[in-house]
């Protein structure tokens, strides 16, 4: 199954960020059998303002255990989380699903 999950970091917390991101990136490096797509979500100004996930887990409860357990995450960076459940319906210019 398919979920998305959708962070944004706090105010003013580019710095913590930045200090975060080995781990962050480490942590990625271990878990990307998981992922879909995953990347930085950026405000208009092109500097990064959260993460966007799509991970295909089991359920719920392990994309909630994953977002959890990052680094980003126990630091304090995010704002919000918002974890949902998606169905792929296009991937690589093909349509998967109807």
């Amino acid at each position: 199954m398919h979920f998305t999950i959708q962070c944004v970091d706090k105010p003013d917390s580019l710095e913590l960020r930045l200090a975060t991101r080995p781990a962050h990136l480490e942590y990625l490096r271990a878990n990307q059998e998981k992922f879909v797509v995953v990347g930085p979500v950026l405000d208009d100004e092109g500097k990064p303002r959260g993460s966007l996930y799509v991970l295909d887990l089991p359920d719920r409860a392990a994309a909630e255990a994953f977002i959890a357990a990052a680094p980003y995450a126990k630091a304090g960076l995010f704002e919000s989380v918002v974890v949902r459940p998606m169905r792929i319906v296009f991937k690589d210019g093909a349509q998967i699903a109807g």
